[in-house]
């Protein structure tokens, strides 16, 4: 884990957002990716879908998952030690620490059951981890409400990513809108469309842009379809090792340029 806490300075947060199979989590991997090859490090990459798998993208084994704390919380806590020092203790052994970047995984969603001591402990870590990081990403499942149980509610950039369908733009949509619901500050929300065709429907093209113009976000470009991303799955090798020359991550690097340079 970084401990370097950057002058006191606030990480700024990213996070992406979308419905299931857009490849947010090959987009968040390609971030780390893209912030690691700029320099600016260190990062806390948070997979905070329940379908876990950034990990794998990034070539990272996880033994210990967030999501397992609260129900564990309740009959190892070890005799002297305080629930709150439990927790503690138990989300710094949660952090994977890689090259430029550490990664904590949610996991699955707890059980039933009122758990208001546990989220006011993880937001607190999570403050006093925000200290340490230049960047902190989330990787989110469409509704987002991990962002608030982590005590992050003001977002730099959110990625809303959608695949060439109606209805992933329509969701997109929707997922920018929420951010209002959740009580969440967005400074900017940007719109990326992920695996595209080489021939885009006009159709599509115009609903994008009629969405762009309802709402408060930002287009951030096409991302096509890639056969390196295809094959270096199949063979399990980390996202991160792609060379800088593929198309894919030339294009990527592109987008997160523009949104995060200054």
């Amino acid at each position: 884990m970084y401990q370097t806490n950057l002058g006191h300075k606030k990480a700024r947060v990213l996070a992406m957002a979308g419905k299931g199979g857009t490849g947010k989590t090959t987009l968040s991997a390609l971030l780390i990716k893209y912030l690691v090859d700029k320099g600016q490090t260190p990062v806390l990459a948070v997979d905070a879908d329940a379908n876990a798998n950034l990990n794998e993208l990034l070539g990272l084994s996880v033994e210990t998952y967030i999501g397992e704390l609260k129900d564990r919380m309740k009959t190892e806590t070890p005799p002297g030690m305080t629930k709150r020092e439990y927790m503690e203790i138990y989300i710094n052994r949660a952090i994977v620490e890689a090259r430029g970047f550490d990664l904590i995984v949610m996991g699955q969603p707890e059980g039933p059951g009122c758990y208001c001591m546990a989220n006011s402990i993880l937001s607190e870590v999570m403050e006093g981890l925000a200290q340490s990081y230049r960047y902190i990403l989330v990787d989110n499942e469409a509704g987002m409400e991990h962002l608030s149980r982590l005590n992050l509610r003001k977002i730099h950039i959110l990625f809303v990513v959608s695949d060439p369908s109606s209805r992933g733009v329509l969701t997109a949509a929707r997922i920018a809108n929420l951010t209002k619901a959740l009580k969440v500050e967005v400074r900017h929300k940007v719109l990326i469309v992920n695996r595209t065709p080489k021939n885009l429907p006009i159709r599509l093209k115009d609903q994008i842009q009629e969405i762009i113009k309802e709402t408060d976000l930002v287009f951030g470009g096409y991302v096509p379809t890639s056969e390196e991303i295809f094959q270096g799955e199949i063979q399990q090798e980390p996202l991160l090792d792609l060379p800088g020359n593929t198309d894919v991550v030339k294009i990527t690097q592109g987008i997160f340029d523009r949104f995060l340079t200054g």
